[in-house]
């Protein structure tokens, strides 16, 4: 099928089709060869008449109720906030602590553990209200990642103790997986937890904790058996509380001047035994299960949507040759195609969430939406870079030198972060699970090769 002709299918199924669980996939007859080896257009005849294109009358009025919540109760001051904004925990987790006292901070969690019941359709509309004002939305590491662990396998005890914090966003978790020698080859981490009595005794160090500088709890894989016959059977998933003696945060400042990733040392930290999620040496079956969650939500398909939006008014508003940017047939030809592939990738993350409204947790298939995910958002902001050429590299001077200068880049306010996004996306392809990584899933889990 030619590339407009299966946008014009995918743009046309997302209207609405794919949002729901009975979407029947259309059939189509044989394509008609052109003279250029382009199946023509009145050769694919979709069965529409068993599609419903349109959201129901109750979805658009949860729409509507999400809408008119998020304009009134969104705190103001945060406004549009870009990449480069120096936040402080407070601004973090202000949308959450509100979210929080509605009762929709965990929108995804099982109604038992808090969660809204909504469905995928109700969710998905969610995270596009969101993105269309470009929200802050509650941390993963707590909503997304340790929060689900926690209600899978871990004690009562712990449900009691955490679940409440991250659901009202007073408690902030970070992640304790990568290490200098065990990225994407997470299993030959070194850190290790000794027991000792009532006590397990951690010893090593972690980098990229994401935001750290702000964490009260983290989530940490420790070594526990040395010996253990595969290098995965020797781990544990510990809570370790990061006020706690032993535990030092170093920061990793970014080449703009940012600042958002660290070093976590650990030495001799005494971690209460009650604090191991489920079974000792287990913690690799809990880190993949944790991973899946992580890798669903990486796909980022409504922010992607919002970005397109953006990206064609950046593109409308800039000139080529006197014309605008955007009639460039080579460069819409750029944007078309980006949105052909958003529009799979959102078909395939609506397909999964109708999954796990099933009883069906994320599986490999969440791979596929790490993967297509993180290649759009890149080439989003390559687009962006493209569109807003030399002033996507504006001078800071308060980062170029220590004066402090408050001197203001020239240049459309669109195009400042432009350069900084473009490389602050290039870890989306590597985190969680590098996409290298994924593949090989995709090829053992789904191919069966």
């Amino acid at each position: 099928m030619h590339a407009l002709q299966i946008g014009f299918v995918a743009l046309a199924l997302v209207k609405g089709a794919a949002l729901r669980e009975d979407l029947h996939l259309a059939e189509w007859s044989d394509p008609v060869e052109t003279g250029r080896g382009i199946p023509s257009l009145s050769g694919w005849k979709p069965e529409l008449e068993h599609m419903n294109l349109e959201f129901t009358p109750e979805e658009q009025a949860f729409r509507d109720e999400v809408r008119a919540f998020i304009e009134e109760n969104y705190p103001k001051h945060l406004g549009d906030v870009g990449l480069r904004e120096d936040l402080s925990r407070e601004d973090f987790l202000a949308w959450h602590k509100v979210l929080g006292e509605k009762g929709w901070s965990v929108p995804a969690w099982p109604v038992e553990y808090g969660g809204t019941g909504w469905t995928p359709t109700q969710r998905y509309i969610w995270s596009e209200e969101n993105a269309r004002v470009n929200a802050i939305m509650p941390l993963p590491f707590g909503v997304s990642m340790v929060g689900p662990v926690i209600y899978t396998f871990g004690s009562e005890e712990q449900k009691a103790r955490h679940l409440p914090g991250i659901r009202s966003g007073e408690v902030w978790w970070c992640q304790g997986y990568s290490e200098p020698g065990a990225g994407s080859d997470l299993a030959s981490l070194k850190t290790t937890a000794v027991r000792d009595g009532d006590h397990y005794v951690i010893n090593g160090q972690k980098t990229w904790t994401t935001l750290a500088q702000y964490a009260d709890w983290g989530f940490f894989l420790c070594r526990t058996d040395p010996d253990a016959a595969k290098p995965q059977e020797g781990i544990s998933f510990i809570l370790v509380d990061m006020k706690s003696p032993g535990v030092e945060v170093k920061p990793i400042k970014l080449l703009d001047g940012g600042y958002e990733v660290n070093e976590t040392w650990l030495t001799d930290v005494r971690v209460p035994v009650e604090n191991l999620v489920g079974e000792e040496n287990k913690g690799w079956t809990y880190a993949k299960f944790l991973l899946a969650h992580e890798r669903s939500g990486i796909a980022g398909v409504a922010r992607s949507k919002r970005g397109v939006e953006k990206l064609r008014e950046i593109a409308a508003n800039e000139t080529l040759d006197g014309e605008p940017l955007i009639d460039d047939l080579d460069f819409a030809r750029k944007v078309s195609q980006l949105e052909i592939d958003l529009a799979a990738l959102e078909i395939t993350e609506l397909r999964t969430l109708a999954g796990e409204q099933a009883g069906k947790g994320p599986g490999p298939e969440s791979s596929i939406l790490k993967i297509k995910g993180t290649e759009i958002q890149q080439r989003l902001t390559e687009l962006t870079l493209e569109a807003v050429g030399s002033y996507s590299a504006p001078y800071y001077g308060s980062i170029a030198n220590d004066t402090g200068s408050n001197e203001y880049p020239i240049g459309p306010d669109y195009a400042h972060d432009s350069a900084a996004t473009y490389f602050n996306m290039r870890k989306t392809s590597i985190y969680g699970g590098s996409n290298e990584i994924q593949r090989n899933i995709i090829t053992k889990m789904i191919l069966g090769l």
